[in-house]
């Protein structure tokens, strides 16, 4: 089978090759979803493991930055999913679990961090500096509507008149 020119393979005969394609890669996305958990880290009570992947999906990975600990492969996310599973089957509550790893890591490893002290002004700053842009621009808009042309003197109508004429 050669691709430059002799056979063409068709999936699915009817449709163009890009549009194929299209559709193989898409299959490929669907058909495998990435799990970082391992089955060696999952915990034999289901009901655990589930606190456990609740908890995870909260949790920053501190190499992999916008990525919970749940769905990062590295091997630091990988750790604090095992430390996180040690800790609930020792019988901490959620909020004993994530305190214990916000005191050692800090408050970066939430993925949400409270909105409190210095947070709640990166909770405030964003919308605040979008209502700011909008006020502006409707005050710029709102201003430039306003403004009338003054009428011309007869001495200007007389001069534009002879240069409308050349």
């Amino acid at each position: 089978m050669r691709w430059g020119g002799g056979l063409k393979p068709a999936l699915w005969p009817g449709l163009s090759p890009a549009l194929q394609s299209a559709l193989f890669g898409l299959a490929l996305l669907v058909a495998a979803p990435v799990q970082a958990v391992q089955p060696d880290e999952m915990l034999a009570d289901p009901a655990l493991e589930q606190r456990a992947r609740d908890l995870s999906k909260g949790l920053r990975c501190l190499v992999c930055r916008n990525e919970n600990i749940d769905d990062s492969d590295a091997q630091l996310a990988k750790d604090l999913r095992i430390l996180l599973r040690e800790r609930l089957v020792a019988g901490d509550t959620d909020e004993e679990a994530v305190a214990f790893l916000v005191d050692r890591y800090g408050e970066y490893v939430l993925l949400n961090p409270p909105a409190t002290g210095v947070n709640i002004l990166l909770w405030v700053a964003g919308p605040a500096m979008l209502l700011a842009g909008v006020g502006i621009a409707f005050a710029t808009f709102r201003r430039r509507g306003q403004g009338r042309a003054e009428e011309l003197t007869e001495a200007e109508r007389a001069r534009l008149a002879e240069i409308l004429k050349e």
